[in-house]
């Protein structure tokens, strides 16, 4: 399904549907972070998608991660929960959904790197190499915070 992502945009559809979402920032050994090259809107974006009923958050990420790059991974931690009203995404099903995704830190723990239907690429980017990709404005604020010294979640 193809879909149009809305960042503080004054022409943006209303929303009229909100959804869990759940991400994963992960690094390996060398520092590199998984991303995908999403095939609904063809950015690069960290994996994740919807949560799905009679799972936990955790579960889910596990999940995303798995079905979007073949990866294995253990959640280590939280790095925030995304909310913004100011973007929405609209879908060509007549969906449009507010944002609403936790975005976890995890760590590899083993699979095969692939892609799947819902990812067109899935690699170990160097973090030198992320300014030069496409990257959504509010995937953009999830590796930020990823990166951030703080240890402390982001909630915004």
């Amino acid at each position: 399904m193809a879909r149009r992502d809305y960042y503080y945009d004054p022409n943006a559809p209303a929303a009229n549907s909100i959804a869990v979402a759940v991400s994963a920032f992960i690094q390996d050994d060398e520092g590199r972070i998984l991303m995908i090259r999403r095939t609904d809107n063809d950015l690069y974006s960290i994996p994740g998608g919807q949560l799905e009923l009679g799972e936990t958050l955790t579960q889910a990420a596990v999940r995303e991660v798995r079905e979007e790059t073949g990866i294995e991974c253990e959640v280590t931690g939280l790095i925030g929960i995304y909310s913004n009203p100011n973007h929405v995404i609209a879908y060509d099903d007549g969906e449009v959904r507010q944002e609403f995704s936790i975005c976890f830190r995890a760590k590899p723990t083993g699979g095969e790197l692939r892609t799947s239907n819902e990812s067109s690429e899935a690699k170990w980017i160097p973090q030198d190499n992320i300014p030069s990709l496409e990257v959504h404005p509010s995937i953009q604020k999830r590796l930020t915070d990823a990166k951030s010294i703080s240890g402390s979640a982001n909630y915004s």
